[in-house]
């Protein structure tokens, strides 16, 4: 798949924090959801990251990632236990004091209750020096913001909690549109007409994405742009490519719908 890098929108990127990710033990559903609520915004995750619970792994993409995109996130490893070691390592990695947040305890006395708010609790409000907070209506515990880093929960429910509070905070790109098309040809038939197009049309990111279903071959062809006429053009020009190959494209969903079919 093509890397298509439009200077109008803004790109993000993901590093995943944990052994459990790593191990088997725990399946990341949070990507996708990030990608999607993101690209609502025309925003593109340009790259994600899976690390352990190790301070030198974390602070090392943490200060590469964030040099080079608009808006980092990262999830996991912010919870009460010994291996919860994120907010410590993103302190260090921009070079800060790990401190007691008002804030933040005041988020969790209220969440818990004073009185059960344990020495392991009292570990969540340990946030950055001069980071801002997230708000986590699902457990009290925050997460943070520093610089262009999004620090939040790996818990699929609380982070996408906090990313609904995030989102309104971050500055916007054009919306991205897609067509999908599918057909019954082998990848290798289109590869050659398919590559030819993406040379025609820079402004479309163009995906092959092979399937084998009932015995039978076929693809499915993505092709997305925040320019809706370019879209919709490429996308017709691919229907005809198909059909003078002898295949029968199908749409599978068009943001940009064709104008004749």
């Amino acid at each position: 798949m093509s890397q298509i890098q439009n200077p109008i929108n803004r790109k993000a990127a993901l590093v995943i924090i944990g052994n459990e990710i790593l191990s088997g033990r725990t399946q990341d559903i949070n990507t996708s959801w990030i990608a999607e609520n993101l690209q609502r915004k025309g925003i593109k995750l340009f790259e994600v990251r899976i690390v352990p619970d190790i301070e030198v792994c974390i602070v090392q993409a943490v200060n590469e990632l964030r040099a080079t995109v608009d808006y980092l996130f990262t999830t996991g490893g912010i919870g009460p236990t010994h291996d919860d070691i994120t907010a410590a390592s993103i302190a260090k990695a921009f070079g800060v004091e790990l401190e007691r947040n008002a804030e933040a305890m005041d988020m969790l006395e209220k969440n818990y209750g004073s009185e059960k708010v344990t020495p392991a609790r009292a570990k969540m409000a340990m946030i950055p020096a001069g980071a801002a907070l997230i708000v986590n209506p699902v457990s009290g515990a925050p997460g943070f913001i520093i610089g262009n880093v999004h620090v939040m929960a790996g818990i699929p429910r609380i982070m996408q909690a906090m990313l609904e509070n995030v989102l309104p905070l971050l500055e916007s790109g054009k919306p991205f549109l897609s067509n999908t098309i599918s057909c019954g040809l082998r990848e290798s038939v289109l590869a050659q007409p398919l590559g030819e197009l993406q040379q025609r049309y820079p402004a479309v990111e163009m995906g092959s994405y092979p399937h084998y279903r009932g015995g039978n071959f076929g693809v499915n062809l993505v092709l997305r742009s925040v320019d809706e006429e370019v879209l919709k053009t490429a996308t017709q020009e691919l229907v005809n490519i198909i059909r003078s190959l002898d295949g029968e494209p199908q749409a599978l969903g068009l943001q940009a719908p064709l104008e004749s079919w």
